[in-house]
């Protein structure tokens, strides 16, 4: 039964529609006159004289019944004053917060009529096509699923802010029309109608200003900033998302890790009311080598093992490799022959050269590749990897980033609970590389970052020596970590940061390396550049996506759940049909000219 108590006030000041919200009404407001004003959630008739009208606003239902003919709708915005009293015997609804009381002798005005509404605005609407539901998104973020997301938003932003505060940072809005800077994305840019045949660019990030707020001497900034990228869009990313952004003069990593750490374990708390505590650190080697991912879901088990070694004497051609990789998938011995093709040929995609399985069974490794191995190779697989009768093995040979990214996918595939299972699991990722791979062709490394992390200086000397040629395996320049760090959340990578470069002899070390000239680094960066030069102090900072931890809280899949007005994931705007031609007034006045429709 629900409680009798009356929930914390939320109430709106006095007002002429109403004097108390739907969801607040308990037992103890029995013989009160009130008003309330909603949306009809349901309107049910018993006989020519008598309807209940299920009336909602944002904080729930309440039952009111009309003892005289009255026309309303569902999703009609209506007054109603009555008297509270209890439900009679036998009509108690216990889901209902409200359940123990209606509102009796009510009078209805009727503020506004509506169309029927495109879909039930309940949980029904999860069953509606996506395009419909953005398409009337006003009508769906009625449902309490949205109210409640968002509402759960607002409380999280309002967390941030006050962990902020209270850290000592200040809030510092940056444009929003900026220049365009390679960033790995690409830019959406606008047209200048001042200056003809110029334009800005929407910010990928604050990353050029939050440092140039270091050099202007603000040790603390943040915002919830807005960021835009053109990119291809999934259930974790939109066209424009919001992020915490915070940079920190005069810090160190580990101080960068305990603040923003901080926050986030605040904003949890703040939603499940259970403290988050020390968050675990592993470094990004580790993470690969045990999980096969930079962002690892810590929430399962399925961890790739390493078994190289059991077949350093191997006959079997396909495992002379520099790497093999194992993980035990628990009763996947009764996985169809159908199931297994399937995930080599996902393996094949995904790079690997093949995939070899084997069932686990009581007589031994029943596999097509069994016959190519001895009993010795067997049976030391069997025990390094812990796999029981019923389980399944799966092996990758290959090279050891390849071994590591396939099984890791494949470790995924078949083992990754829904996002709302398992609890919140945060993990710092910390000690990537500083550069992801060399081109074959030009010689040079590219960035896993960007061009302005520092590496640790212990490796310092090894970026050194590449600059001036003296490495003898140019692929020794991968070793080079960066003092950058992720923060992953249920294997969603929620951000990203790191120490800075603010020693010119270094950033030009790197930018020889990258093969970045002085001329493109000025033209690129000059701005940035420039403001270095005149004192800057050393800093670092961070930055994560706030839709993605609020979609994990609110125990959502896809972040455009916990937007209000997002995108389909072509990046369309059904609501408003955006984005759309525009008139050719329009295009002279900004000097443009649009090219023929392809053919």
């Amino acid at each position: 039964m629900p409680s009798s108590e009356p929930t914390p006030a939320s109430s709106p000041p006095s007002s002429p529609y109403r004097t108390v919200l739907c969801g607040e009404l308990r037992s103890a407001n029995v013989g009160d006159t009130v008003s309330v004003a909603g949306w009809v959630a349901r309107r049910r008739e018993h006989g020519e004289h008598l309807a209940f009208i299920d009336l909602r606003d944002h904080t729930g239902i309440v039952q009111c019944v009309i003892d005289h003919d009255v026309d309303v709708r569902s999703e009609w915005v209506v007054k109603i004053t009555g008297v509270v009293r209890p439900r009679p015997d036998g009509t108690v609804n216990p889901d209902l917060a409200t359940g123990g009381i209606e509102i009796g002798e009510a009078d209805v005005e009727v503020l506004s009529q509506a169309k029927p509404p495109p879909f039930p605005v309940d949980d029904r609407a999860d069953a509606v096509d996506e395009t419909i539901r953005l398409r009337h998104r006003y009508v769906d973020l009625r449902r309490e699923r949205m109210q409640a997301n968002l509402r759960l938003r607002s409380k999280v932003n309002a967390s941030i802010r006050t962990a902020m505060d209270d850290a000592g940072f200040v809030e510092i809005e940056t444009p929003m029309l900026t220049a365009s800077t390679p960033e790995g994305a690409r830019d959406f840019v606008v047209p200048s109608r001042q200056h003809p045949g110029t334009f800005y660019a929407l910010p990928q990030s604050p990353q050029m200003y939050k440092q140039l707020c270091m050099v202007g001497g603000f040790d603390r900034y943040y915002q919830i900033a807005r960021c835009m990228r053109d990119e291809d869009l999934r259930a974790d990313r939109q066209y424009e998302f919001a992020q915490l952004d915070a940079e920190l003069a005069f810090a160190s990593r580990d101080e960068v890790l305990e603040v923003i750490g901080s926050t986030v374990s605040l904003a949890i708390e703040a939603v499940t009311g259970t403290p988050v505590g020390e968050i675990e650190r592993i470094t990004w080697h580790d993470a690969m080598d045990t999980y096969g991912s930079d962002k690892p879901d810590v929430r399962f088990g399925m961890l790739l093992c390493e078994v190289t070694d059991v077949f350093a004497e191997t006959g079997f051609n396909a495992f002379k490799a520099p790497s093999i990789k194992a993980i035990c998938v628990p009763g996947g011995a009764e996985l169809t022959r159908r199931r297994l093709d399937e995930l080599t040929d996902s393996a094949r995609r995904w790079g690997a050269k093949g995939l070899v399985w084997m069932r686990v069974k009581a007589e031994g490794l029943d596999s097509p590749v069994a016959k190519f191995l001895s009993d010795t190779e067997m049976v030391e697989l069997t025990e390094r990897t812990g796999a029981a009768e019923g389980d399944l093995l799966l092996l990758v040979a290959d090279e050891w980033r390849q071994t590591t990214h396939v099984l890791g996918l494949l470790r995924l595939e078949l083992g990754r609970p829904p996002i709302a299972e398992g609890g919140v699991q945060v993990r710092w990722v910390v000690d990537f590389p500083l550069f992801e791979e060399i081109d074959d062709a030009t010689g040079k490394p590219t960035s896993a970052h960007n061009p302005f992390t520092m590496c640790h200086e212990e490796d310092l000397g090894l970026l050194q020596a590449a600059a001036a040629g003296e490495l003898d395996n140019p692929r020794d320049l991968l070793n080079v970590r960066s003092q950058s760090y992720d923060l992953v959340i249920n294997g969603w990578e929620l951000g990203s940061g790191g120490v800075r470069i603010h020693r010119s002899e270094v950033q030009q070390t790197v930018f020889s390396l990258l093969g970045i000239s002085d001329e493109q680094a000025e033209r690129n960066f000059g701005f940035l550049l420039e403001a270095l030069r005149y004192g800057a102090p050393p800093h670092a900072g961070f930055a994560y996506g706030i839709d993605r931890l609020v979609a994990i809280l609110a125990g959502e899949d896809n972040i455009r759940e916990v937007i209000a007005f997002p995108k389909t994931q072509s990046g369309a705007d059904p609501l408003t049909g955006s984005p759309g031609p525009i008139e050719a007034a329009q295009l002279d006045e900004l000097g443009l000219r649009l090219l023929p429709p392809t053919t």
